[in-house]
């Protein structure tokens, strides 16, 4: 492996240093964006029936905010339970886009790095192609230089697409994740909404 990344010349240790980030962030988002840690089951019986038991107790919002995002959602609706469906409904879209942009954390991130690795491993190409054209010395061409800027070329284009394919893959995969995650989560808080006013009305109805 060594003789490669020597074969391959500097600009190669661009390309690995873009691997290392693009590996660190695909095992942080793999561990951050699971379901049970984000929209955890049966979270919204159990608020309901605390909420049922104590109504919305300043000791609940704070469990709701410490518990997890799905949390963090209904506790942000719990918070204007006194007021009418759509201001508790606005208050829940306000935490989400807060939600949603820490949920889609690195992900920026991963995405630069999938379309920078490839233009990465073509500046690695272009090194290597001066080293060609530097090797046709007036004598003749000297066959060392000739295949040491053929390995740069062909090394860093090769790892820049071993590193961009897999995360563009990842990429997408946790884009869908975030999305799938956050219209779950909403349908979870419209829900919570829908159970504490239709149980408000009918208490003062």
């Amino acid at each position: 492996m060594w003789s490669i990344i020597e074969a391959a010349g500097w600009p190669i240790w661009t390309i690995i240093t873009a691997s290392v980030i693009s590996l660190a962030i695909i095992f942080e988002r793999f561990f951050s964006l699971r379901a049970a840690q984000i929209v955890p089951e049966g979270l919204l019986a159990q608020t309901v029936s605390e909420y049922r038991r104590a109504g919305a107790s300043g000791e609940l919002l704070h469990q709701l905010v410490n518990h997890s995002p799905l949390g963090r959602l209904f506790a942000a609706g719990l918070r204007n339970v006194n007021v009418s469906r759509d201001v508790m409904k606005e208050a829940i879209e306000d935490e989400g886009r807060v939600v949603a942009h820490q949920l889609e954390r690195f992900l920026t991130t991963l995405g630069t790095i999938a379309a920078m690795a490839p233009l990465l491993g073509l500046l690695g190409t272009v090194i290597g192609m001066i080293e060609i054209f530097g090797s046709q010395a007036p004598g003749g061409t000297n066959p060392q230089q000739l295949a040491h800027g053929i390995s740069i070329a062909l090394y860093n284009t090769a790892f820049g697409l071993i590193v961009a394919i897999p995360s563009m893959m990842f990429y997408r995969h946790f884009r869908a994740r975030v999305d799938s995650l956050l219209v779950e989560m909403e349908s979870q808080a419209v829900k919570l909404v829908e159970v504490v006013h239709g149980e408000r009305s009918n208490g003062h109805g």
